[in-house]
């Protein structure tokens, strides 16, 4: 790890503990739904039903969201790099994952929460949105279309993907760096979504064995 990664963390970690003291957030009664105008009467309803492209759960606190969809099933995007806990808080590791983009795509909110800071850190645009139980998701580099303060529902667009001298130091291509912490713990920003979004390939039926 590099003196200057070192100091983006340290310095990350500080924004999101004085972030940490923001309000807790409810949960908007918007979600990610696939717009319904001008469809016929029973096609809109089911239309109005559907979550969007990398999301499930309709509106309310259960909906979970990719922060950014890609070619993959049911929207999901490239992981190019997972989460890799350093074994000590100074040593090297990947604190989040790396979700494969491109300059300007949208970033939403991964789960319903409210926006807790805005602003650059060490020198990166991030976004920290404030969950229920003390949780807060990070979204770097993304410049905030939405104030601190805002409440979202997941599926929420909450910036856009800005470019930082064309990529973050860490990635081959243009990505979206997410973390999720819990005070100053960080955790596995996958585990908020659920399987049936993190699965990279469709369900499939196994035969059952020993019936007639």
């Amino acid at each position: 790890m590099t003196w200057t990664t070192l100091c983006t963390t340290a310095a990350l970690t500080a924004a999101l503990l004085t972030a940490a003291t923001a309000r807790p957030a409810t949960h908007p009664t918007a979600g990610p739904t696939t717009s319904s105008a001008a469809l016929p009467r029973g096609v809109a309803t089911a239309a109005a039903a559907r979550p969007a492209a990398g999301c499930t759960g309709g509106a309310g606190p259960a909906a979970r969201c990719w922060p950014v969809t890609g070619p993959g099933i049911r929207g999901r995007p490239v992981v190019e790099r997972g989460f890799d806990p350093p074994a000590q808080p100074w040593a090297a590791g990947h604190r989040g994952v790396d979700l494969r983009t491109a300059p300007g795509a949208p970033v939403r909110a991964a789960a319903p929460g409210a926006v807790a800071f805005t602003g650059r850190v060490a020198g990166v645009p991030v976004v920290v949105i404030a969950l229920p139980g003390g949780l807060r998701t990070t979204y770097q580099p993304v410049r905030a279309t939405l104030p601190a303060g805002a409440e979202v529902p997941a599926g929420r667009t909450v910036g856009t993907v800005a470019a930082v001298d064309g990529v973050l130091p860490h990635c081959p291509d243009t990505c979206l760096h997410w973390g999720l912490l819990r005070d100053d713990v960080y955790l596995d920003p996958l585990l908020l979504l659920p399987p049936s979004l993190r699965r990279a390939g469709p369900s499939r039926l196994l035969p059952v064995y020993g019936r007639t």
